[in-house]
């Protein structure tokens, strides 16, 4: 049984605990946040502190705060050579204390709290400074379900910008659009299938293949009117933007 403790209560900390607790290879010993209160809905079933220098001794230490807060707590950390990892995509492993063992266990999705979360579709990426450690941390990995991958910081840094893109920015779209349906009180959720449609349809073919709609087959009419309609300019500058993408990336536009 590997022994864990948690840092941090965040998003994905919670995820992480809950994935754990379903779990036979993996015993959360100990969580930890600086305001322990908000851990008290789960001190039924596992030790809280907010103490770093009550934390208990453990195989693993898996920091899960915020990217700019995890220098400064891997420092605080009143033990070393012990092996502590975090799970951020962009902060570099060596941002861990030189004291620690240091590793990375990024699991590449989308974390809010009230959404149940499936680690069997969530990719973790492994990242260790010391070979010895890369065991341990696949087979924490695994014991949640998810499928790993060892790849190095250059490798995970494009990984999370190019998240952005493909979660953030997306979903920004949406929002835009459902502020778009609802301006005339149509119904956002007769978009959801073409979401779906959209999403399943690059499991079989590249985005370049995927490609559809107006800006693509270069329809200017069709782009007018769109734009004409568009009463908020920062929707039109959206949409002006995007279009002119498609139309570079297709070859609808001299560069």
């Amino acid at each position: 049984m590997i022994s864990v403790v948690i840092l941090g209560a965040g998003n994905v900390a919670t995820h992480l605990f809950k994935g754990f607790e379903k779990t036979n290879d993996v015993s959360v010993v100990q969580w930890y946040n600086r305001n322990a209160s908000s851990l008290q809905p789960y001190s039924h079933l596992v030790d809280v502190t907010d103490n770093l220098e009550a934390l208990k001794d453990a195989d693993l230490y898996i920091i899960a705060v915020s990217d700019d807060a995890i220098s400064e707590l891997s420092s605080s950390l009143p033990f070393k050579d012990k092996l502590v990892v975090h799970t951020s995509g962009s902060v570099s492993v060596y941002d861990l204390d030189m004291k620690l063992k240091r590793g990375v266990l990024y699991p590449l999705q989308s974390f809010s709290k009230a959404a149940k979360l499936d680690f069997d579709n969530v990719p973790i990426c492994i990242e260790t400074i010391d070979k010895k450690s890369y065991p341990l941390l696949k087979k924490v990995a695994v014991s949640l379900g998810s499928p790993t991958k060892r790849i190095n910081s250059d490798q995970r840094r494009v990984l999370h910008l190019a998240a952005v893109f493909v979660n953030n920015f997306t979903n920004q779209l949406y929002r835009i659009g459902h502020e778009i349906t609802e301006s005339e009180g149509a119904e956002f959720d007769l978009l959801k299938p073409l979401i779906k449609e959209t999403a399943n349809k690059i499991e079989d073919m590249s985005p370049f293949k995927a490609q559809t709609g107006p800006a693509k087959r270069n329809d200017k009419k069709t782009i007018k009117k769109h734009l004409k309609q568009l009463d908020n300019e920062h929707h039109k500058a959206v949409y002006e933007l995007l279009t002119d993408s498609i139309k570079r990336t297709h070859g609808r536009k001299k560069l």
